[in-house]
């Protein structure tokens, strides 16, 4: 009942942190240390069913449970001390194999942690017969019991009684191997990359960021919301980034024998305008370049709310064409309170540059501003709409996330700090 009790929990008024000016006064929770970034997963059911689950032939679905993991063996302060002469099943890639004489060597990673589990067979090991097929890049399962190391790199490792291989890796066209390889190699094989040191480490301390994000934001009263990823309103310059539409593909699908489409296949007005009305959302539609918007209706409901996801056409070092925000909206807030809750956020993780503002919650004045930049104001009516009923002061700031990344890994390009980088001229994996 966990997960029941967290939500009822979640459901009360949550007591008002964060509306100090002194950033020094704010009762801050303890960090959370980067270890957490192991990869663990659990599952709490928040009540049982009235009857087992089955599967469709009828079997009985297992009960879940946590897997031990290699973090879990040597993530303590004894290194796995503790655990010799208990039995332990390892589930991985091979990092390295070494075969001897006598005795041959595994290096296993199961991606919970930077550090492998050493593995010994013997000719002996029950399922050595697969040694051959045992290379870099293949998954295992090795059984054992866990012993002391009579190397100086471990304190103990996995003397093995059998070994199984799950899934073959040729290599002679595996792309990583044990020699080291440049990052922008690494970038072209995104979808390998996590299994080597550095990527597998950044994508743990990503975690363990997003995990303290929702962490901080949760226990100061903030309700996440899924802002939208398309949108029609110009923020931050949407209107000038990325359009979505489905006239192209109209085009392309009644043109599919001559293998692609006219421009003048593309449904235009009398005027020779596109004719946005056949479109499907029969108006310009972008991806979004900022959540705010949609935001501030939730933050003048709910009062602080959280959301994140952007888009814009950048090609450097330090930007990407799709990346995450972390952005808050507090209602009942001016600047004042956005510095306060922006740096007590950067002291729960860590520092980073961040972009905010008081909102403009005056209607007059508002209005006045989308004249000044020529933009339609029927397109934002209920933007406006939140300025005539119950309008209230609120504020809001942003915080790239993959920036976020790079400060704590030390990470030189932004393309290494997301799994697949979005980019102009590529969007592959």
């Amino acid at each position: 009942m966990a997960a029941a009790a967290a939500a009822c929990r979640l459901l009360r008024l949550a007591p008002r942190q964060l509306r100090s000016t002194n950033c020094l006064r704010l009762p801050l929770p303890p960090p959370l240390p980067l270890a957490a970034a192991s990869g663990r997963r659990g599952f709490c059911a928040a009540a049982q069913a009235s009857a087992p689950a089955t599967t469709a032939a009828g079997e009985a679905v297992g009960e879940f449970r946590k897997r031990l993991r290699v973090t879990d063996v040597k993530g303590g302060e004894d290194e796995g001390a503790a655990w010799v002469g208990k039995e332990l099943a390892v589930r991985g890639w091979v990092r390295t194999c070494r075969v001897q004489r006598t005795v041959t060597f595994i290096e296993v990673n199961d991606g919970s942690c930077l550090s492998n589990m050493q593995c010994v067979l013997s000719p002996d090991t029950d399922g050595y017969d697969q040694i051959d097929s045992i290379a870099t890049g293949a998954s295992v399962l090795v059984e054992g019991v866990v012993a002391s190391s009579q190397g100086g790199k471990q304190k103990v490792e996995l003397k093995v009684s059998k070994i199984t291989v799950i899934g073959k890796c040729d290599p002679t066209t595996f792309p990583i191997q044990k020699k080291r390889v440049s990052r922008e190699f690494l970038r072209t094989v995104a979808h390998l990359r996590p299994r080597t040191n550095t990527f597998g480490a950044v994508a743990r301390v990503r975690n363990a960021l997003a995990y303290a994000t929702h962490k901080f934001f949760q226990e100061n009263g903030f309700v996440w919301v899924s802002s939208p990823i398309i949108t029609a309103s110009d923020c931050e310059g949407a209107g000038e980034q990325f359009y979505v539409t489905t006239l192209v593909s109209i085009s392309i699908l009644s043109n599919s024998a001559e293998g692609g489409c006219l421009v003048n296949d593309i449904p235009a007005t009398k005027d020779g305008r596109v004719d946005w009305s056949q479109d499907f959302f029969c108006k310009p539609a972008f991806l979004t370049v900022s959540g705010q918007l949609n935001g501030e209706t939730y933050a003048l409901a709910l009062s602080d709310v959280f959301f994140s996801l952007m888009a814009e056409n950048s090609n450097t070092s330090r930007h990407l064409a799709e990346f995450w925000m972390i952005e808050p909206e507090l209602a009942f807030a001016d600047l004042n309170d956005d510095m306060a809750c922006a740096t007590a956020y950067l002291q729960y993780v860590v520092g980073e540059l961040i972009g905010g503002s008081q909102r403009e919650e005056r209607l007059d004045h508002l209005e006045a501003r989308l004249d000044e930049q020529n933009l339609n104001k029927d397109s934002y009516w209920w933007y406006l709409d939140l300025r005539q009923y119950g309008s209230v002061p609120h504020a809001g700031f942003g915080l790239g996330f993959e920036r976020l990344v790079q400060f704590a890994t030390g990470i030189d390009n932004i393309r290494d700090a997301i799994p697949f980088p979005r980019v102009p001229g590529s969007a592959e994996f």
